[in-house]
């Protein structure tokens, strides 16, 4: 029974970490159907980076109360309530490493030359789409955030 617990308190520490993305292919609800401002750009360069990941206290909480109890179950009363409360530490502590990391994103930064001759730097997710220095992309930004995307080629009328 301990085992289930334990292993579905961590499944579930683990999923709720994993649910944010900066994914240019995600598109959150509140951005659909809004319309978005487009600007043209240039890359200039792209480097792997990796954004670190968040820790809402999800995990820590998760380990801290499955630490607790299974430490509170080693020895007689006096060792089960000392015990527990290290286990709910370090509980608490492995959850929060767990999250950190499980919450981690590979990510591109991507320096860009807008036409003014403005230079501008633009961190995002790795997505579907691979930029390569020289190539025209276009800048979509809608309520405050920002995407690079490929420059869709005009065909001459």
């Amino acid at each position: 029974m301990k085992a289930l617990f334990v292993t579905t308190a961590t499944t579930v520490a683990l999923l709720l970490g994993a649910c944010s993305t900066t994914s240019p292919d995600v598109i959150r609800p509140g951005d659909a159907q809004r319309l978005s401002t487009v600007q043209d750009a240039v890359v200039l360069n792209v480097r792997p980076v990796v954004v670190e990941g968040q820790q809402q206290g999800v995990g820590g909480t998760s380990g801290a109360v499955v630490g607790g109890i299974a430490g509170s179950s080693i020895g007689g009363r006096r060792e089960s309530m000392v015990v527990g409360v290290l286990g709910a530490v370090a509980g608490a502590v492995i959850g929060n490493s767990i999250e950190r990391f499980g919450t981690r994103e590979e990510s591109v930064e991507i320096l860009l030359q807008l036409p003014s001759g403005e230079r501008r730097a633009l961190v995002q997710a790795k997505g579907n789409e691979s930029f390569t220095p020289g190539e025209a992309v276009i800048l979509v930004s809608t309520g405050g955030k920002t995407r690079v995307m490929k420059a869709v080629a005009m065909s001459p009328r």
